[in-house]
């Protein structure tokens, strides 16, 4: 086990974005999993399969487009606003909440319904975007609190995958929830 974690460490510090993708996909998937697993393993008589159609939509989701945004997106808002004083986290909040937050539920919602084949790739987000949005306020603006304060910045795309593994969990419980006809 132990040389398996330094050959992951070696291959994390020499490729952070590749190493970062497939810990965040994996993490992304691995909400949606067990979510599938509650809701139709459980949840359901008779036990319903895994849809795995959706599990590779998630993982698209959470390796090639979440995953690099945020890579880019803690890089800068290090080099940007660097250091732990109040002041800085306080800046890093609001802008990972406000200013980053908002396009990630859009891509979200949107690339999901994309992936789906919906006929209206804007209505779920156009339904679902608000209460999501203070959904996220409740949950990262606390767990963003930590890892401005604790986590090295090297591993801010690992702790947010692991967080993400919660928060995708109530985005997979949100995005089950039945839209209203728009009639």
């Amino acid at each position: 086990m132990a040389t398996f974690l330094r050959a992951f460490g070696r291959f994390f510090t020499k490729h952070p974005l590749a190493g970062n993708g497939l810990v965040y996909g994996t993490l992304y998937v691995g909400a949606e999993f067990s979510q599938q697993a509650i809701t139709r393993k459980l949840l359901t008589d008779p036990p319903q399969d895994i849809d795995r159609p959706t599990l590779a939509r998630y993982a698209v989701m959470g390796t090639f487009i979440y995953s690099p945004i945020l890579y880019n997106w803690y890089k800068w808002l290090d080099k940007t606003f660097p250091g732990t004083a109040k002041r800085i986290i306080v800046k890093k909040l609001l802008l990972d909440q406000f200013v980053l937050t908002p396009p990630l539920l859009v891509i979200f919602f949107t690339g999901m319904s994309l992936m789906e084949r919906q006929s209206s790739i804007t209505e779920e987000c156009r339904q679902k975007f608000l209460p999501t949005f203070a959904r996220s306020c409740l949950f990262w603006i606390p767990a963003q609190t930590l890892n401005f304060v604790l986590v090295p910045p090297k591993f801010r795309v690992v702790y947010v995958g692991s967080c993400a593994f919660a928060w995708v969990n109530i985005l997979c419980w949100v995005k089950r929830q039945k839209m209203l006809n728009s009639s």
